[in-house]
């Protein structure tokens, strides 16, 4: 009724139902992005954009600073450019070859590029020093790769060793359940999207507002 109520006043006020639609939609929106955030952030690519331009400047006038080339290269990874992100990891690799981050990263990206005989060891070197290293997600990237060589066994074993490390990313147990329903086990995808829902509830105040999307997705596919 208040809905209705709102669409009414909006029309009144603009003179059009199209515009009064559009309002909601929008007022819709910005509470989900505040509060809910099931939907995408449609101003993130932009963000992402400007960053990495910013970036690109930077090293322009300093080609040497390598913490601008791993933001840059991690950035690469969030547009799926693995390629371009590669080539800024491999100029900073003498200078992080100890960091389990940025051997995750590197060994993300040659799996992405279906290079799994360079990418796996470096993962694995990054796993034996943190486990726990990106919350879990170079477990989940080697299971992908697995899957798509149709290494049904291999993926499936990188996923139980996923499994067995407490995470805090309802994320990364969401995408577990997601790879794991790729892989016909039903029982293992729907118990993945509990332990999301049972970590969300665990978190303080200020995580559940970046975990909350996933938590959701999870408990809805939970229930299905």
């Amino acid at each position: 009724m208040g809905k209705i109520a709102l669409f009414s006043v909006l029309w009144w006020l603009t003179g059009s139902p199209f515009a009064a639609m559009l309002i909601i939609l929008l007022l819709l929106y910005v509470l989900d992005l505040r509060f809910v955030r099931l939907l995408p952030d449609i101003t993130k690519p932009y963000r992402r954009w400007r960053r990495l331009s910013s970036l690109q400047s930077q090293l322009r006038l300093n080609p040497h600073d390598t913490s601008a080339k791993l933001e840059a290269a991690r950035l690469l990874m969030e547009k799926r450019q693995f390629n371009e992100a590669l080539s800024y990891l491999e100029e900073i690799s003498s200078l992080m070859e100890d960091s389990p981050e940025y051997l995750s990263d590197k060994g993300i990206c040659l799996l992405k590029l279906g290079r799994l005989e360079e990418g796996l060891p470096l993962i694995e070197q990054a796993l034996s020093v943190n486990p726990r290293v990106k919350y879990g997600e170079p477990y989940l990237r080697v299971a992908e790769a697995y899957a798509k060589r149709h290494e049904v066994g291999k993926a499936l074993a990188s996923l139980e060793q996923l499994a067995k490390i407490h995470m805090s990313s309802c994320e990364v147990y969401y995408k577990q359940g997601e790879l794991y329903g790729v892989l016909q086990q039903k029982e293992k995808a729907k118990q993945s999207y509990l332990e999301a829902v049972d970590v969300y509830r665990g978190l303080p105040s200020y995580k559940r507002r970046t975990e909350r999307r996933w938590a959701l997705l999870a408990w809805l596919k939970g229930k299905a």
